[in-house]
């Protein structure tokens, strides 16, 4: 079946509703639920009879203004579940070419743990929107540049949208160090002059070395911004309640959700040319980072937890699962099942019934994946299951899988834990 119309005409030319078809529809759990979707074009027929605009469809736009972006990634979970079934073929997106650029826009990332976040590859999505309108309006040639300290794990820098990379790196620059960071920032304005300045408007420093840099060029940012054109910019003001408008300035503050990431194109990511060597690292900084400090990681709020060990109904061994929970310096959560039989508080509850989680990675042990549950982590960035049950729902919902018996995986886990934190205390101890 190719097509999944709603409605069939009779012999007698009358339309005729399908009651299946239409309760696929509004079953997104159903296998094709999404195939359903497609074909009506993001309308679903309600149990009355009347046709309602579908908000879970990927482009939907909703009453505030802001187009539906696919955050959980579930059309790339579906590629891939095509791709293994030999449906698909792999393809080959197109390079974009940047050569002799006239000019440069600078996208200063979070690089939270050492990867790009979601919010940074909205911010490289808008950057290239810039990119266009100006090329549009003979400009000239414009690459964009990302900037970013410390440690880098990212490997798909060229799915992201980077054409050049200016990757700071040195003991400076490590941890907290606005100061270093905006005397880099300085040197990269006094040598490329770039068109624009882009910040994640976040707690993870965005905004202070934003703030900070356009102090220093005597330049007004723009805050809380979410609809920006290379000559107008919305922002948020009033806590969100209202818009202000005015002309886009050389510094942006951006919201998540700014633009659509790059999806269509590969980047070429060519190392842009900079001497970290005469940034001025003087002995005058007055914020010194002495590292972080070592919390229980049960005491963080769930809601606000960036690395959470779940459990489900798959744990038999409460006391492994702890101990691994502490190995990793994960906090713990758990499925409504775990908790109705008592293992596990109600405050760990996650799921549209319990807390909804942000976690940069949640990996679920023994969770089959009730629809509850699945709401509730829609807005994990890493979703790891272990699992025996391949067909589950939250084996095919995971960023990765691993098909096997939980105790023996956490056991392992478990291990490389502590010899991780082992060898890093060691190097600790010798530097010291």
């Amino acid at each position: 079946m190719s097509e999944f119309p709603s409605t069939e005409a009779t012999s007698s030319g009358l339309l005729r509703r399908d009651p299946r078809t239409e309760w696929i529809a509004r079953n997104r759990l159903h296998p094709l639920h999404s195939s359903v979707v497609s074909a009506g074009q993001g309308e679903v027929r309600g149990p009355t009879g009347l046709l309602r605009k579908n908000p879970h469809v990927i482009g939907f736009i909703g009453p505030n203004g802001i187009k539906r972006i696919d955050r959980a990634n579930l059309s790339a979970a579906g590629l891939n579940s095509k791709k293994r079934a030999g449906e698909a073929k792999e393809v080959q997106l197109p390079l974009h070419v940047v050569d002799n650029p006239d000019g440069y826009i600078m996208v200063v990332a979070d690089m939270i743990g050492g990867r790009l976040t979601s919010h940074d590859k909205d911010i490289l999505g808008l950057a290239h929107q810039l990119v266009a309108e100006n090329k549009a309006a003979d400009k000239g040639n414009i690459a964009v540049v990302l900037v970013c300290f410390g440690e880098s794990k990212e490997t798909q820098f060229d799915l992201a949208g980077v054409d050049r990379l200016l990757h700071i790196t040195g003991q400076e620059f490590e941890g907290f160090a606005p100061e270093a960071r905006l005397s880099a920032l300085m040197q990269i304005e006094a040598q490329y002059k770039p068109e624009n300045w882009l910040f994640p408007d976040s707690i993870h420093g965005g905004t202070d070395l934003a703030c900070r840099l356009a102090s220093r060029l005597g330049e007004r940012p723009a805050t809380q911004a979410w609809q920006v054109t290379a000559t107008s910019t919305v922002s948020r003001g009033a806590s969100g309640s209202c818009d202000i408008s005015r002309e886009t300035p050389r510094i942006l503050m951006l919201m998540e959700e700014c633009a659509n990431a790059i999806e269509d194109t590969r980047h070429q990511v060519l190392d842009l040319e900079f001497d970290v060597n005469s940034v001025d690292t003087g002995d005058n900084y007055r914020l010194i980072d002495q590292g972080q400090i070592e919390v229980d990681s049960n005491a963080v709020p769930l809601a606000e937890a960036e690395f959470i060990l779940s459990a489900g109904n798959g744990i038999h061994n409460w006391d492994q699962f702890h101990a691994v929970a502490a190995a990793l310096r994960a906090t713990e959560g758990a499925s409504r099942v775990a908790v109705d039989d008592g293992f596990m508080p109600r405050s760990r509850q996650v799921g549209a019934s319990g807390t909804w989680v942000t976690a940069r990675v949640y990996l679920a042990v023994g969770i089959s994946g009730a629809i509850q549950h699945m709401q509730g982590i829609g807005q994990c960035d890493k979703v790891v299951a272990i699992n025996t049950d391949a067909g589950c729902d939250m084996v095919k919902r995971a960023d990765l899988a691993v098909i096997e018996d939980s105790e023996a995986v956490l056991e392992a886990l478990m291990k490389l834990a502590q010899e991780h934190y082992s060898s890093k205390e060691q190097e600790k101890s010798d530097a010291a």
